[in-house]
């Protein structure tokens, strides 16, 4: 977009949301704990979890609140707002808030929840909010295909952010991250609305991520893990996908590359297993990291690197800049192999140390 367009967005507003919503989440997170409690939606520590101590896991509702609250407020101030495509996404909104609540509370299983979100999904695109491969080859296939793979989409990065939620300030920092980058993309594709919606997304995120980085003393469960990755979806649909046209799926794709790219290979590796996609094990790369000695907080802020890097590189290919794209690149690659070898040695190293250690049971039974 050429400069001089930039000066016509609402710069006063896009920072107002972007505060308002940290400043209303900041507040709500301390009430949304003590609702947890009351509800009865308390996280108790599992084999495979990372807490010792109860702790409640309904705090997302802080989010959401400090989200539509932001929006209502922004909504006396843009056209765009007061649509029935804004309509349907509220509507969606609390469907899958509503869900995550339930979930928090009783444990629902994962084939009514993924019903219940398609659902969703569905009111979303039936409220004029869809994918639109606008100048791909084979055009009209993918426009008729345009319905199903909005709905994957939306569902796909519901469930992908909620299954990084494992570890103290992962989920609302890795979105925070892919928020305030594709507030960037939708600025630079002129959408005011998705760059509203990213930026009161990324402030709400940062308000509650004070209380829940490690050690946390409220998680946001599904209530709000699953309103992120519908809001990073919805966002970057009427944002992003619209404005691209063949860059849009690398940009998304890097823009919120972490949950996407962890979540797939998780679910692949459980299917070549045998098991079922949906099954609980310790196989993300949070987990991984920990396993190989990291701390929660040395997990965290290293997949904040990594998601900040992937960030940066979906910018550069926006920009369409190829010598900025291959340093982004480079250093994207570079970033994840010091990653794996790290975790490679440290797990080898311990794996020796248990090795050179005696069979106390043994010499005991001797």
């Amino acid at each position: 977009m050429p400069y001089e367009e930039y000066i016509y967005h609402n710069w006063l507003l896009y920072i107002a949301a972007f505060a308002t919503s940290f400043g209303i989440c900041l507040l709500l997170t301390p009430w949304a704990r003590k609702v947890s409690v009351k509800l009865g939606a308390v996280d108790k520590p599992k084999p495979r979890g990372m807490h010792k101590k109860p702790i409640p896991r309904m705090g997302g509702i802080a989010i959401v609140l400090g989200f539509m609250a932001t929006m209502a407020i922004a909504a006396i101030f843009m056209e765009e707002i007061r649509t029935l495509q804004f309509a349907g996404f509220v509507v969606g909104a609390l469907i899958i808030v509503g869900l995550g609540m339930l979930d928090d509370i009783h444990d629902l299983s994962a084939k009514l929840k993924l019903a219940v979100q398609i659902v969703a999904a569905l009111v979303v695109v039936f409220t004029g909010t869809r994918i639109e491969f606008i100048g791909w080859p084979y055009h009209e296939v993918f426009t008729t295909l345009s319905v199903p793979i909005t709905i994957i989409w939306i569902v796909g990065l519901v469930n992908a952010v909620n299954l990084i939620d494992g570890v103290d300030g992962l989920a609302a920092g890795v979105t925070s991250i892919a928020s305030l980058f594709l507030t960037i993309l939708c600025i630079m594709t002129g959408s005011p609305l998705a760059v509203v919606f990213a930026a009161t997304l990324a402030g709400s995120c940062l308000g509650f991520l004070p209380r829940n980085f490690s050690p946390a003393d409220v998680i946001m469960g599904d209530t709000g893990a699953t309103f992120l990755g519908y809001v990073l979806a919805v966002s970057s649909i009427i944002g992003v996908f619209k404005g691209y046209a063949l860059l849009s799926v690398a940009i998304v794709g890097f823009a919120v590359a972490l949950p996407i790219v962890d979540t797939a290979f998780v679910m692949i590796k459980r299917v070549l297993s045998g098991r079922s996609p949906m099954s609980a094990d310790r196989g993300h790369l949070h987990h991984k990291l920990i396993d190989a000695g990291l701390s929660a907080k040395q997990t965290v802020i290293v997949l904040y690197v990594v998601s900040a890097v992937a960030g940066g590189v979906a910018i550069m290919i926006a920009a369409q800049n190829i010598y900025a794209l291959v340093i982004g690149l480079t250093a994207l690659l570079v970033t994840v192999s010091i990653i794996y070898a790290y975790r490679k040695r440290v797990g080898d190293n311990g794996q020796k140390s248990e090795e050179s250690q005696p069979d106390e049971s043994k010499s005991e039974s001797e």
